[in-house]
């Protein structure tokens, strides 16, 4: 099954510090989707790699994460 992990972070750079983040660990491109004006990168993963997407978007202190 197939989930959709959004974290919403304070600045740009945060953004894309974390999309370098997941595509270093193995996440495709195409699951990653970066919404700069609303400061939100949402990633579609199966639900078996959410406790590893988590830890990253923690990494990098998010505001939110849903």
């Amino acid at each position: 099954m197939t989930a959709t992990v959004t974290g919403v972070f304070d600045s740009t750079d945060q953004i894309r510090n974390v999309e370098e983040d997941l595509r270093a660990s193995g996440i495709p491109s195409e699951k990653i989707h970066v919404d700069a004006q609303a400061r939100e990168i949402k990633i579609l993963i199966p639900e078996a790699t959410r406790p590893e997407i988590l830890e990253i978007l923690n990494r990098h202190n998010p505001t939110s994460i849903h």
